[in-house]
């Protein structure tokens, strides 16, 4: 073992050493005439670098593996058995170069996974008692407060309890822009403090903040395989023992030990069992450079498939910002209500009851009165009892359920409210009407361009499903220019309409805000969850838009699209270069040491090629500005 690792840490000297000894080798038999000098610095050389290789081709027998270096070690055997000792060090020399351009080059395709772990932060200054004490990062708890200044990273998830500064938070979404936070907001780990100050009470520490569940998904995606990798793996396993056997049949009928020990060189599959990871790495990594949580290669197929994207309303093709901006009253007591509207929703963290409880505290509504009692039906609204009072409120399929009717004037004034695109929310008390609220809310930016973006890329059918009215659903889907519309639908429906779509024979990818869809994200063939980290949307989504933006989805949508692109490009890459090598075994132009050198080149190109996935761009994303991660300094 302690041996293994020797020459693991000293591949690369031996690699040097080997290269050395060949061009003395080379200049002993060239320059010296020193034929002798020659085969034995050769000889030397092919022992000092076959030893790595031969060392991990037992490794892999242990573990019933045939591997590439099973394939070399053997080769040089024989080729020691036929004294071609200039065929052997040439062979293991490239074999072993290769391999360290494979790392090298590789460690490029890593760099946004590099750039995150480099975010993150390391100490803490934890305030005490008797002020503040500087702390390993590992030691801070829940509960704790935590001071961080201006050039500083947040060291925790949680809540700012004083102080106020502006936060790039590059790190969580890709967008290095600035956002002021103050006394309530929330913050997270690896944000950095662009200007300011602030004391955070600390939610969640270690390894449960966002941002140590970014780097651990994106890094566990690089390791989920795709189906081609997959694939390959399989094809691997018999591949290698059926080169075995050919070169044993080619020297039975042959009789030719050279051309056998050939096949073995030339049957290296280097090129084709790293063609599909490399791209995948490659990919996975310009996501997460960019704020998109792609989480892994199998993901990256299915998305590259999807042909209908299906949306959520409030909180996905809207900013979720609602505010009320109309409130009918229908009693002579409207303060009173409204204080116990808000109190009512103040259980739920639905976008229009949390509107309705700012509009209450903008007003300075009444006091808050004591809830006996609540239930939530998804969909609907809330039943509550207050005192003797039963209070619902809700859309109007719960006032429908509670056998409640608005009189002509609240359903001229409802209708009204929805013809200009508006949410509304009904309050009754024992039957009858005393509120309706008007909610308004806006479109996220850049939803229309972006739609038409995926439009262009591939995606046929556009639908949005929606809990809120027809009228305001349809006055949202004619703006967008939406494909479908399906209004007043309760959680499952949404999902049997999902399940209804895939049953079609769509390939359907569903996005929402991560918390409330969470089934129809849960059900549809790629979850999209549009969220700034909550733990469900990082937990239940297939792809992760930390932005929370449109534009990024475009991105994501070409990304997996040109990921599944290059990754067939580099199995074709690996194909013809079997092809080729074979074609001059047949015809004698291809020896030993050049097959190695057209195989290692051959893999070389494909890593190559799928760096070029690093910084790909749609053609969207060239009208739009640039926002990357960049690795935070304190």
């Amino acid at each position: 073992m302690k041996f293994q690792l020797f020459l693991t840490k000293h591949t690369n000297q031996i690699t040097l050493v080997t290269g050395i000894l060949i061009v003395l080798g080379m200049l002993s038999k060239y320059l010296l005439q020193f034929t002798l000098g020659y085969q034995v610095i050769l000889a030397v050389a092919s022992i000092i670098a076959v030893i790595p290789i031969a060392v991990r081709a037992w490794s892999a027998l242990r573990n019933k593996v045939f591997s590439i270096e099973l394939l070399v070690s053997i080769a040089v055997i024989g080729a020691f058995i036929i004294g071609e000792f200039n065929e052997s060090a040439i062979v293991t020399f490239l074999f072993l170069f290769g391999s360290y351009l494979e790392n090298k080059t590789l460690q490029k395709t890593r760099t946004a996974i590099k750039g995150l772990t480099d975010m993150s932060p390391t100490t803490a200054t934890l305030v005490t008692d008797d002020g503040t004490e500087e702390v390993d990062v590992d030691d801070v708890d829940e509960g704790d407060v935590v001071l961080v200044k201006t050039g500083s990273q947040v060291p925790v998830d949680g809540i700012v309890v004083e102080g106020n500064g502006y936060l790039n938070e590059a790190s969580i979404t890709g967008e290095a822009r600035q956002i002021n936070k103050q006394l309530k907001d929330s913050v997270y780990s690896g944000t950095m403090v662009e200007n300011g100050y602030l004391k955070i009470k600390a939610t969640q520490v270690g390894d449960d903040t966002t941002f140590a569940k970014i780097i651990e998904l994106v890094e566990e995606a690089q390791d989920t395989k795709s189906k081609a990798e997959k694939f390959i793996d399989r094809f691997a396993q018999y591949y290698t023992p059926a080169v075995l056997v050919l070169a044993v049949l080619v020297f039975a009928f042959s009789r030719d030990f050279r051309l056998a020990i050939t096949v073995l060189v030339l049957g290296c599959p280097g090129a084709l069992v790293i063609g599909a990871p490399v791209s995948n790495v490659a990919g996975i990594g310009n996501g997460a450079k960019r704020g998109i949580l792609i989480k892994g290669g199998e993901v990256v197929d299915t998305f590259a498939k999807v042909d209908t994207l299906v949306f959520d309303k409030t909180g996905t093709l809207t900013e979720g910002n609602t505010a009320v901006t109309t409130m009918h009253t229908y009693t002579n007591n409207a303060d009173n209500q409204l204080a116990i509207a808000a109190a009512i929703e103040g259980v739920s963290d639905h976008p229009l009851g949390q509107a309705i409880v700012s509009y209450a505290d903008q007003q300075s509504a009444g006091g808050a009165p004591v809830l006996d009692d609540t239930e939530t039906v998804k969909g609907q609204g809330i039943c509550a009892q207050v005192g003797k009072q039963e209070v619902v409120i809700g859309n109007q399929k719960m006032l429908t359920a509670h056998n409640i009717k608005l009189n002509p004037t609240q359903l001229k004034d409802l209708n009204d409210l929805q013809a200009v695109g508006q949410s509304t929310v009904i309050m009754a008390v024992d039957g009858q009407v005393q509120l309706i609220f008007g909610i308004a809310d806006t479109i996220r930016p850049g939803v229309k361009d972006s739609l038409a973006a995926l439009k262009a890329q591939g995606i046929k059918k556009l639908i949005m499903l929606t809990g809120d009215n027809e009228l305001t659903a349809q006055a949202v889907a004619n703006e967008l220019n939406l494909d479908e519309v399906h209004a007043n639908l309760l959680p499952e429906e949404k999902v049997e309409y999902v399940k209804k779509l895939k049953a079609a024979g769509n390939t359907v990818a569903f996005i929402g805000d991560g918390i409330n869809d969470s089934p129809s994200i849960a059900n549809a063939d790629i979850g999209i969850a549009m969220g700034s980290g909550t733990d469900v949307a990082i937990d239940t989504s297939d792809v992760v838009l930390m932005q929370s933006s449109f534009p990024a989805l475009v991105h994501a949508h070409g990304l997996a699209k040109k990921t599944v692109s290059n990754t067939r490009e580099n199995i074709f890459i690996a194909i013809a270069t079997v092809a080729f090598l074979l074609i001059g075994l047949i015809f004698g132009y291809i020896y030993m040491a050049s097959g190695m050198f057209v195989h290692e080149a051959s893999i070389l190109a494909v890593i190559f090629n799928a760096m070029r996935l690093i910084n790909f761009q749609t053609r969207f994303d060239k009208h739009q500005p640039t926002k990357t991660i960049q690795a935070a300094t304190a």
